[in-house]
């Protein structure tokens, strides 16, 4: 059974080698090289999703689309209203800027 409540986040929707017939759902200027679980659970803290814990996140689940390569994903809440797009948008931004950020210390 579907369920409304919650939506997946894999990591090839964040991943900026893949195209969007890949699995790429934003804009290759606001993807990341390489994300890793890690930092699409710290985004997803920081865009106020705090209820990650082991029991939502799969390090061993493949992406449909490219099912010969091992992928991850994390399982947030959905509040009310928001689209899954939205959330993947502001997720992704919170990733680059992670990123930037520490590429700018080192």
């Amino acid at each position: 059974m579907k369920d409304y409540d919650h939506v997946i986040l894999w990591l090839d929707y964040f991943n900026k080698n893949l195209s969007k017939r890949k699995g790429r759902r934003i804009k290759r200027e606001s993807a990341i090289y390489d994300p890793t679980i890690t930092e699409i659970i710290d985004a997803a803290k920081l865009a106020g999703y705090d209820d990650i814990n082991d029991e939502k996140i799969n390090n061993q689940a493949r992406f449909p689309r490219r099912s010969f390569v091992k992928s991850s994903y994390i399982m947030i809440s959905r509040k009310q209203t928001e689209k899954k797009s939205a959330i993947i948008k502001t997720i992704g931004e919170k990733m680059l800027q992670k990123r930037n950020k520490q590429k700018s210390v080192k």
